[in-house]
């Protein structure tokens, strides 16, 4: 007798849920907090110099047999089930279209707010200022404690697409219009890494002019919208109180020598290769050790989510015109210059424009899309990514305009009300942005106001 398909489901869900308990026990092997704290052990940066890179390659060595082991038997005993499960579900929550039947409306409920959050976000910004007091130390100035190194600045238009639907058709992206923009591509660390050394995620900030309607509190007068985005769907951490175990390590780990981060950043790319050929992949290792692909091929998400109007979405900045996506995958040679990605965005801009598609996921199921979990996926085979907008940026010289990132703050709380970001992470992100923003600009000697136009910088 052949089993019901709600039999079968339940058969996944339970297999799945083992595979979670065993990966959830390699991945805090694999986490961002434990790699640095095996980087600086209890000794010191001093000692770290000696053993931190070992440490690390036992680590890599203890796991890349399990890994396999894992993914092999994940893709031999579970590849069919899963498969008619995903389809199943797919047919029931996607129309003959191929897009959803129904989209989660916003309410505030969506946000569970954690026990003591207000206490973690005041010590995750108590623990940016001490990373920020040793970089400053280290260069003569205050930088950014994350996403310090600039690969470039451009300026160009956001262009809001006509004919959208109405669940697209909400906040900036209401209606066909043009918008300024400035956009700052970067690395994401809060230090100035050498690219030959040390390869990490990109960042692409995006600042957009002259939007009106109601925004958060303590911001009315602002005509600014700002998406911070990085490379990689998902957050590496899923929540605040994780997220303040993942940057005391990194604080601990700031002074440490920059060739254990070479070590680290190595290994880390390593492993990650490894999970890649069976299929998976950890957002922690990619933290540490992310391809230097060319920074105009990648794509750029939000990976947590935000208010889309009427609902909730990520937001995703893909590569639109056969040129850029020609650099998809395409590595960079960073072997002679500390700064090879930088120079990589220069060349490219200095005579050809690009464009990206800015797209939205809107969210369908607050279990399998959570609101409060940076850390997962939302499965894009239930909800695509759905083109809004284009981003358009003319040939320019984007190294010479390097110098206007100093008079700027990008910061999630630069926003209209009908895109305020959602969840844990976000609400820390939208106090200690605020906060390390003005203190970086301070103590640099620079005006704190938000500008209204590009050429106020």
């Amino acid at each position: 007798m052949s089993r019901s398909a709600d039999d079968l489901e339940r058969e996944v869900e339970a297999s799945r849920a083992r595979l979670d308990q065993t990966l959830g026990s390699l991945q805090s092997r694999l986490s961002v907090s434990g790699l640095s704290e095996d980087l600086v052990g209890t000794s010191g940066p001093a000692q770290a110099a000696n053993d931190g890179a070992r440490r690390l390659l036992d680590i890599a060595r203890e796991n890349l047999v399990p890994t396999l082991l894992i993914g092999a038997g994940l893709g031999y005993l579970l590849y069919d089930a899963v498969r008619q499960e995903a389809e199943r579900r797919r047919l029931r929550l996607v129309g003959p279209d191929g897009l959803p039947r129904h989209y989660v409306p916003y309410s505030d409920f969506l946000e569970r707010r954690e026990a003591g959050e207000d206490e973690i976000i005041e010590r995750i910004i108590a623990t940016m200022q001490a990373e920020g007091r040793i970089t400053r130390e280290r260069y003569g100035k205050a930088v950014r404690t994350s996403h310090a190194k600039s690969h470039g600045v451009a300026e160009g238009e956001l262009r809001v697409l006509d004919g959208l639907p109405p669940e697209l058709r909400q906040g900036l992206f209401a209606a066909p219009r043009t918008y300024p923009v400035l956009v700052r591509l970067s690395h994401v660390p809060g230090e100035y890494l050498d690219d030959r050394n040390v390869s990490t995620p990109r960042g692409m900030a995006i600042k957009i002019f002259d939007v009106e309607g109601g925004r958060l509190a303590k911001h009315d007068e602002e005509v600014t919208q700002d998406f911070v985005l990085d490379t990689g769907k998902v957050f590496p951490s899923p929540n605040a109180k994780a997220f303040l175990a993942t940057i005391t390590a990194l604080q601990k780990a700031t002074p440490a020598p920059e060739a254990v981060k070479q070590a680290v950043s190595a290994t880390s790319r390593a492993t990650n290769a490894v999970l890649n050929a069976v299929g998976l992949n950890s957002a922690n290792l990619d933290f540490f050790g992310h391809p230097p692909f060319h920074p105009l091929g990648e794509a750029y998400y939000s990976q947590t989510p935000l208010r889309y109007g009427d609902y909730v979405a990520k937001l995703a900045v893909r590569p639109a015109t056969d040129k850029l996506r020609a650099l998809i995958g395409q590595m960079i040679d960073v072997s002679a210059d500390k700064d090879a990605l930088r120079k990589a965005v220069t060349d490219y801009f200095h005579t050809n424009p690009a464009e990206y598609e800015v797209a939205v996921q809107l969210c369908t199921d607050p279990q399998r899309m959570p609101i409060e979990d940076a850390s997962k996926e939302w499965p894009e085979a239930e909800s695509p990514y759905r083109p809004v907008a284009r981003l358009v940026l003319p040939a320019q010289d984007t190294f010479g305009q390097i110098a206007k990132e100093e008079e700027l703050s990008f910061c999630p709380a630069h926003t209209l009300a009908a895109h305020r970001p959602l969840g844990s992470i976000n609400r820390a992100r939208l106090r200690a942005y605020e906060v390390m923003g003005a203190l970086r600009r301070q103590e640099n000697g620079r005006a704190t106001t938000e500008p209204r136009t590009p050429t106020d910088l």
